[in-house]
């Protein structure tokens, strides 16, 4: 009995063509990034969390392990068992895997492989697998470094982000990048991945110390600068109200600013960041190298208001923005009650040039590709440049020292 096998694939009886070499097909994946806004998100009648911790697969009830932001005990020192009472009220719904587990907040966390190994630790004893829930509760740090846990175990797990802090809800805990620092660097070891979905809750605003409501009304500023002139014109409009933290001022423009932080990720066509613009690091080049060179005394909020003075005054003396233009920002920036000046940005290297300007390559190096900095050369009117003048940078910061420099 002779049995008759098919030719190969590509052998030349086959009349295959084997001139191609390559296959290239794309893989589309669609993954909605959802932001809800809510208030008091763990008090035992509100639902909102059972709408985004629902089942992968009918019948199941999902698992959840939630790690929290320690420094909301200051405020809130029954939030482990608030988070506890939440599940017990929804269990028919959702499980809780695992006691709360509370992890320092603050950047100094990003720095700490300590604590990350022991949330990648709770979740191996959770028992979480790809169809459970990771949910973090906190501000932008703790976002950032549970984040990177989650996307890493088992390849990674959903995570929603409830951002507690005024930046974090009006940026940072906004976006699709989890991050720790490492090298010195930060956000050095990181990944991109969509949060399951994000919710903001504005009862966390009124809870936090003055420097902290402060923080989250440079990024409204930096997005309105970028995207949105008429924005800008209502924050200057609401200075007071906003320097004050009335809730009627506050709760809107970080909700505004939200809702800019989220458009450019789902419709920007670079969500990832594989081009070499990064438009909403506008003043970020000099925030992240002087959060560094002060130990993050120098808080993130902090050093993005000194570095969006310092791009907007240099863009005057590289004849990119108007005079007038600049000082209502810088303006708008002090009323808040912004410093804009510290005397770290006088620090030399060895070689007797600032050091900030260090910052310059660390950040091409970071993203890849050709130095992109966003400017403005009008409110609303971003442009993206591919130098920076060192002499203009010092021109610049001596002009902060003046201005700003004797407080």
């Amino acid at each position: 009995m002779s049995v008759s096998l098919p030719l190969p694939l590509g052998s030349p009886a086959s009349g295959l063509d084997l001139s191609y070499d390559e296959i290239a097909r794309p893989v589309v994946i669609e993954q909605p990034l959802r932001l809800l806004f809510t208030r008091d998100v763990l008090a035992p009648e509100n639902a909102t969390l059972t709408r985004v911790l629902t089942p992968r697969d009918a019948g199941i009830v999902p698992r959840v392990l939630v790690c929290w932001d320690e420094g909301l005990a200051g405020v809130r020192p029954d939030m482990s068992a608030r988070i506890t009472a939440w599940f017990d009220a929804w269990r028919d719904d959702v499980r809780l895997a695992a006691a709360p587990v509370a992890v320092r907040g603050g950047e100094p966390v990003k720095n700490d492989r300590a604590a990350l190994e022991r949330v990648w630790a709770a979740i191996d004893a959770a028992h979480l697998c790809r169809h459970s829930y990771v949910l973090a509760i906190g501000g932008g740090a703790v976002l950032d470094m549970v984040g990177f846990a989650a996307a890493t175990a088992h390849r990674g797990i959903p995570l929603v982000r409830v951002p507690t802090t005024s930046l974090s809800q009006a940026d940072g805990g906004i976006g699709v990048k989890n991050g720790v620092n490492l090298f010195g660097k930060k956000n050095w070891l990181g990944t991109f991945v969509v949060p399951h979905a994000v919710v903001n809750d504005a009862s966390f605003l009124h809870c936090l110390p003055p420097r902290d409501r402060r923080a989250g009304l440079v990024e409204a500023v930096k997005v309105a600068l970028i995207r949105d002139a008429a924005f800008f014109e209502a924050i200057e409009a609401r200075v007071e109200a906003l320097a004050a933290f009335e809730p009627d001022g506050l709760e809107p423009v970080v909700r505004v600013s939200a809702r800019h932080r989220l458009e450019p990720i789902a419709t920007g066509g670079d969500p990832f960041e594989r081009g070499s613009a990064r438009p909403l690091d506008f003043g970020h080049w000099a925030a992240h190298k002087l959060e560094q060179m002060t130990g993050f005394a120098v808080s993130h909020g902090e050093a993005v208001a000194m570095g969006v003075a310092l791009d907007v005054v240099y863009a005057v003396r590289v004849g990119l923005l108007d005079e007038q233009t600049a000082d209502r920002v810088l303006q708008v920036l002090t009323a808040i009650g912004f410093a804009l000046y510290h005397p770290a940005l006088q620090v030399r290297g060895e070689t007797g040039r600032r050091a900030l300007l260090d910052g310059l390559e660390e950040f091409r190096e970071h993203l890849g590709g050709r130095l992109t900095i966003p400017m403005i050369r009008a409110i609303g009117d971003q442009v993206d440049v591919h130098t920076m003048d060192a002499v203009h940078v010092d021109a610049a910061i001596d002009t902060l020292a003046a201005r700003y420099g004797h407080g």
